[in-house]
């Protein structure tokens, strides 16, 4: 049994040759459940104990939708300017390069087209990771790019919205995102071409102020943050105790705010269901096994 007991006594190892486990093999949910992180990857991010939706990015929801993750980027290189010459602990353009070099992202928001389930579809995806998410006239224009270049070609849209709201060195140029998003999609509604948007966690600020809550059909994945204010502010303005889950999904599907939830293992055909429905094409009709 020497597999469970030392056979040598006294077996002492220098602090420069222990080794330590590489970053990232697990993943730690925030109930406690720990997870192989390729096995996470597998079950499309989500913890396979307790149904937790880890937060991810662009990368891996174009993995996840498009077929094969093929798809071709829109406006790829496009990048912020500094025209109020914004600073607070760090020059505008310094946070920016340094958001850069850390994602490897442009901005906060990816936009692309390519065939999910092997139907066209336009998607714009947030990354939380760049500077929390935050909405500056980039994130408007691209997404406003989107949606026009939907509009062109006739194909859906899927936005997918993670943000903690409107980007301060901005000041009013990332408000006026608000307007520019909204007009666009209105054009999408008087052509008749879907647009969903997929409130993922969080979804906060100037983003549900505008195109988050303006799709076709408005769905979320399991217990996402939602709402324009945090609880604190909410908490702190009224003077009263909220209720319990406030501004989880769940709270917002049973106050119809959003019309499903769902699962990310199913996220891809439920997408495309909503939109054959909207469109009220056939669907593929499944043959049942004894």
């Amino acid at each position: 049994m020497a597999w469970f007991k030392r056979t040598k006594k006294g077996i002492q190892t220098p602090t420069e040759d222990k080794k330590d486990v590489p970053k990232g093999l697990w993943y730690k949910s925030p109930t406690g459940k720990v997870v192989d992180s390729e096995q996470l990857e597998k079950n499309f991010y989500v913890s396979p104990e307790d149904g937790y939706h880890v937060r991810i990015g662009s990368k891996e929801y174009f993995k996840i939708l498009f077929d094969d993750n093929k798809f071709k980027e829109l406006d790829k290189n496009l990048t912020s300017k500094d025209p109020l010459k914004f600073e607070d602990t760090k020059k505008y353009p310094d946070r920016l390069k340094a958001a850069m070099e850390k994602t490897g992202l442009k901005d906060a928001v990816r936009t692309g087209v390519g065939k999910s389930m092997g139907k066209d579809l336009v998607i714009a995806c947030m990354d939380f990771a760049f500077i929390g998410g935050s909405m500056g006239s980039v994130v408007g224009e691209k997404i406003a790019r989107a949606a026009d270049y939907s509009l062109k070609k006739k194909i859906p849209l899927l936005i997918i919205s993670k943000s903690g709201g409107a980007r301060m060195q901005e000041a009013a140029l990332s408000l006026m995102q608000l307007a520019k998003t909204s007009a666009k999609l209105a054009q999408l509604a008087d052509a008749g071409i879907p647009y969903i948007s997929l409130c993922t966690d969080p979804t906060t600020g100037g983003t549900t102020a505008s195109f988050a809550m303006l799709g076709d059909i408005n769905i979320s994945e399991p217990g996402a943050l939602i709402g324009f204010a945090g609880p604190r502010v909410v908490r702190d303005t009224t003077g009263k105790e909220l209720p319990e889950g406030f501004q989880t999904a769940e709270f917002l599907l049973e106050h119809g705010f959003l019309d499903f939830i769902t699962h990310r293992r199913d996220l891809k055909k439920n997408i495309s269901l909503y939109i054959d429905l909207i469109l009220n094409r056939p669907r593929p009709v499944v043959e049942k096994t004894a």
